[in-house]
């Protein structure tokens, strides 16, 4: 026999808040990607220092921006 719904809010997420965690499921990727492609090719490039850590960061910022707009709107499309 099913299971009798309640009115008492019991509501799943909204489609917004779902987008929203796909976007920071796919942020925290893309920052973990960035952070080994990116400290890879620095080191490679022999980048020490101050200049390493800003191609990282800067690497690891664009990766995740990317990659988390991908999945919010995979997540979007989804919904």
């Amino acid at each position: 026999m099913p299971a009798v719904p309640s009115g008492y809010g019991q509501t799943g997420p909204r489609c917004f808040d779902k987008m929203k965690m796909g976007f920071t499921m796919g942020f925290c990727v893309g920052l973990a990607s960035g952070a080994l492609f990116g400290g890879f090719s620095a080191l490679r490039m022999g980048l020490r220092g101050r200049e390493l850590i800003q191609t990282v960061g800067k690497t690891m910022v664009q990766g995740g921006g990317t990659f988390g707009v991908f999945m919010s709107i995979g997540t979007g499309i989804r919904c």
